[in-house]
């Protein structure tokens, strides 16, 4: 519902939004959650609290997983993998994969509700966005699951073992989802770890393992930090690790798997340039540029951090901007009306807090959401930088959280070699009348993925990926499947 009032000024209406909340109460969480291995839920010797951001409160009790679990879990991968699972057809493996396709489906607004409530997204983008991609990813591969000699140009295809897989905090589901439906389509059995702020919807599909039947060993799950990531990262029988998370963390698995034969797929840190030219729609651009860098919080390794947008138009964008940005609801990620939610965690707000105050003392000019943020939980306003400098911290580090920096450019050659300054590579944007230009433009940047007059649209047949310090490897697509054979 929504209503209008005037405010001071009689010519203008503001827009209030009634409330309207999901209903958790039918959300069954346990109170703790074991370790997942060899199909049975295992104890683990110590256990962690898993809170929600939005109001700190504890959603469950979580497993530590140390070395010997790490261990357990793997050999449990390796007995599945030589006596069951790389021994079934592939159409059977295909079946079921898509039974756990089926049941997610039917369970995706429970889903969507514990991704709210452990992430701190808004529903709305959970429901419409994190679980139903995550369904259609598990369709997809189960139905390569008997088609992967396409993916082989004749040749037969070959499985790698037992697959380590680290998932991070902002699309837990999602991406876990992203490794585990091609490795099991190409008869591969998984060791799978979520970020330890954000374990509930992975084990939560622990338990639609169990209901699809899937061999016992197959799929395990195990939680805890980085130590827990880097046992994952050592084993010795592991055979290949696929790692989403930060550009330090990829490094150090890079270099400790440097005298192994272990395969490698990372996908990690990103500073997108998104590029408004004057010939664009400026009111479509200001919707794509909101949807780049305030979806999910800011929180996504592919936000459109950095806007490059030709001189000519800049006042008139930044202006539409600051009305746009003031008219994002803020707060509670249960109520549907909410476009920001909250920060993931204590240690993430105060990162973005710290790079926020970096750009306010090198110069850049700040504009924040007038918005009342609740009293608990982890919140940033949006937040919006003009007059940025390139040398500016704040144009060049991964902030992660809802804060835009704004620098200008007078020539399509000017905004190329301004996009390309970066030590990443994931994606960018494009925003322009002209398709000739788009593709131009195109061809120079150097990023694995590039919108055109969108942001942030994905599709399970299209892969994913970055250059430079963004990793290497793909996601997605007859790609991420060739990601997972020999």
């Amino acid at each position: 519902m929504r209503t209008e009032s005037k405010n001071n000024n009689p010519n203008k209406l503001s827009l209030k939004y009634s409330e309207s909340f999901e209903d958790s109460k039918h959300i069954k969480l346990s109170g703790q959650y074991d370790l997942f291995i060899g199909g049975k839920w295992v104890k683990a010797k110590k256990y962690f609290d898993t809170i929600n951001p939005a109001n700190e409160e504890i959603l469950a009790k979580v497993a530590y997983a140390n070395e010997k679990d790490v261990d357990a879990a793997v050999n449990s991968a390796e007995k599945a993998y030589n006596k069951v699972w790389k021994n079934l057809s592939p159409k059977a493996r295909g079946k079921y994969i898509f039974r756990i396709a089926r049941i997610l489906q039917e369970k995706a607004r429970e889903f969507s509700i514990i991704e709210s409530m452990d992430v701190g997204k808004p529903i709305k983008e959970s429901k419409s966005f994190d679980i139903p991609t995550a369904v259609s990813h598990f369709f997809y591969y189960a139905g390569w699951a008997d088609k992967l000699e396409y993916a082989c140009h004749g040749k037969e295809p070959k499985s790698i073992g037992v697959v380590g897989q680290i998932v991070p905090w902002n699309f837990p589901l999602l991406i876990a989802t992203w490794k585990i439906a091609p490795a099991l389509a190409c008869g591969n059995t998984i060791v799978i770890k979520p970020s330890k702020t954000t374990p509930l919807t992975l084990y939560k599909l622990a338990e639609i393992i169990q209901e699809a039947e899937i061999p016992e060993g197959v799929v395990n799950i195990i939680s805890g930090d980085g130590f827990t990531g880097s046992c994952i990262v050592k084993h010795p029988k592991v055979k290949k690790i696929a790692f989403t998370g930060s550009t330090d963390v990829g490094k150090y698995i890079m270099r400790t798997i440097a005298d192994t034969d272990k395969k490698l797929t990372l996908e990690l840190g990103g500073k997108a340039a998104n590029i408004v030219f004057e010939d664009a729609s400026i009111d479509d651009a200001v919707e794509g540029i909101i949807k780049g860098i305030y979806f999910n919080q800011g929180e996504v390794c592919c936000a459109g951090s950095r806007l490059l947008v030709q001189e000519s138009i800049k006042d008139t964008l930044i202006k539409k901007l600051e009305n746009r940005i003031n008219n994002l609801i803020v707060g509670n990620p249960l109520n549907k009306n909410t476009d920001v939610g909250a920060i993931n965690s204590e240690e993430q707000l105060d990162t973005i807090n710290e790079l926020i105050k970096s750009g306010v003392d090198e110069g850049a000019t700040l504009f924040q959401s007038k918005c009342k943020l609740p009293n608990k939980g982890y919140w940033c306003r949006p937040s919006l930088f003009s007059n940025v400098a390139q040398s500016h911290r704040i144009a060049n580090e991964e902030i992660f959280g809802p804060v835009l920096a704004v620098l200008t450019f007078r020539t399509p050659d000017e905004a190329v070699e301004k996009a390309n300054n970066t030590c990443y590579g994931l994606s960018a944007g494009i925003w322009t009348d002209k398709g000739s230009k788009a593709l131009k433009i195109m061809r120079k940047i150097k990023a694995g993925v590039i919108w055109t007059n969108t942001f942030n649209k994905f599709s399970p047949a299209s892969p994913f990926g970055g250059y430079k310090e963004s990793g290497f490897g793909r996601e997605g697509g007859i790609q991420g499947i060739k990601e997972y054979l020999m």
